[in-house]
């Protein structure tokens, strides 16, 4: 209800304390205020109704008496203290906090108790010929009343919604990790965390990796995304595809942040996808993938396969270009170039040439050698198909060596 400042035309003087005399004409009305008020309260919010007729009804019901016995003191002595008082109200706030309510309907109770107070005051007013001046210093002290009992109330609220949202991230955090856990732990247990963390248990997830852990910015990661944003590898487990609406969340979140998206896989398998989005990222700062503000695995999965084991593709290296072991560093780095070329484009001797900055005949003349050299494995299929592979993957590793230096 807004309160008016306003003063009658008679009064020079701003609003004052109330008299103590006053108190005294308040506490023979205070039992039946206090029963005046709960049958406006229960009607109006009828949740309250039912709580006074539950095992807390009594509490309450001693928590109101107090709120208004207390405003009636205060008039008396205004500095007297109210530890009972401010506690019993921080309760009030833990309990709708509790209970997963807002406080818009406590307050409001709060509000229709001064009104009905209001118009009680205004009866005994006319009763003793009380003064405009004085009804309405009483009209602002019982609003900054009101607003006192909000505040303390809000304060028990807020150190619930504090407590429970840490506990809920700690919830979350240990979710993830037993999901992120090698070896697997039984789905029964995550199944378990995930009903206590009130987050349904996807039949598939996406991973993004962050290379630093960012302070979120821009449009809130969506509620249902599990984040691990303290540790030396922050990441991000999305449920689901990573769709259209997810990724424009995404790239307003992590503003700033290099960040990479996994494969989506089965929830059991969101080791795998993590792993290939790290790998993605250590490419993107070696210079082997470029740099872009969200990057994702499905766009270089080649990439990803041709350089996951380099110790084996040395190996395959070694047996597939073995034809040009005995050349010099020069003629072996020349002929390899132009059988990459070759293989990647299947292009004329004119396009190789521009392609590797040479005149045609060189390219013939290359490609001959090649076909002498290499014999059958140039036309073989399966032969020809690790040859490329081989290429490739040398040629990605090449040019992340060379942004190295």
């Amino acid at each position: 209800m807004p309160r008016t400042t306003t003063q009658p035309s008679d009064a020079g003087e701003p609003l004052g304390p109330l008299p103590q005399e006053f108190a005294a004409i308040i506490r023979p009305e205070l039992p039946s205020l206090i029963q005046e008020i709960g049958i406006e309260v229960t009607r109006a919010y009828p949740e309250y109704g039912r709580l006074l007729k539950g095992p807390y009804g009594q509490a309450i019901q001693i928590g109101v008496e107090q709120n208004i016995s207390v405003f009636v003191e205060q008039v008396a002595s205004p500095s007297t203290p109210s530890p009972l008082r401010d506690e019993m109200l921080r309760r009030f706030g833990r309990f709708e906090a509790y209970e997963g309510r807002s406080l818009d309907s406590l307050h409001g109770a709060y509000r229709l108790g001064a009104r009905v107070a209001l118009r009680r005051a205004k009866r005994i007013g006319r009763r003793y010929n009380l003064s405009p001046t004085l009804m309405l210093s009483f009209a602002d002290a019982l609003f900054a009343y009101v607003d006192e009992l909000e505040a303390l109330t809000r304060e028990g609220y807020l150190e619930v919604r504090a407590r429970t949202a840490e506990q809920d991230a700690t919830v979350r955090r240990r979710l993830l990790h037993l999901i992120m856990a090698s070896p697997p732990v039984p789905r029964s247990a995550i199944t378990e965390l995930s009903e206590q963390a009130g987050w349904p248990l996807p039949e598939k997830v996406t991973l993004v990796a962050l290379r630093t852990s960012p302070e979120l910015a821009g449009t809130e990661l969506d509620n249902d995304v599990l984040a691990e944003l303290g540790g030396p590898h922050p990441h991000l487990l999305v449920p689901g595809p990573v769709d259209d609406q997810r990724r424009h969340t995404l790239e307003n979140a992590l503003t700033g942040h290099r960040a990479t998206v996994g494969l989506t896989v089965p929830t059991a398998d969101a080791a795998d996808s993590i792993r290939w989005a790290r790998r993605l990222l250590d490419f993107i700062d070696s210079g082997v993938v470029d740099d872009a503000p969200l990057t994702f695995c499905s766009d270089h999965m080649l990439t990803l396969w041709l350089l996951s084991d380099p110790a084996l593709l040395n190996q395959l290296a070694e047996r597939e270009l073995a034809p040009l072991a005995g050349l010099t560093p020069t003629r072996r780095n020349r002929l390899l170039e132009t059988l990459r070329i070759w293989l990647d484009t299947r292009g004329t001797a004119a396009r190789m040439g521009e392609l590797l900055d040479v005149h045609p005949q060189t390219v013939r003349y290359r490609l001959r050698n090649l076909e002498s050299i290499f014999g059958d494995q140039l036309t073989d299929p399966e032969s020809r198909f690790a040859t490329e592979v081989v290429l490739r993957a040398l040629h990605l590793r090449e040019r992340r060596d060379d942004n190295a230096h």
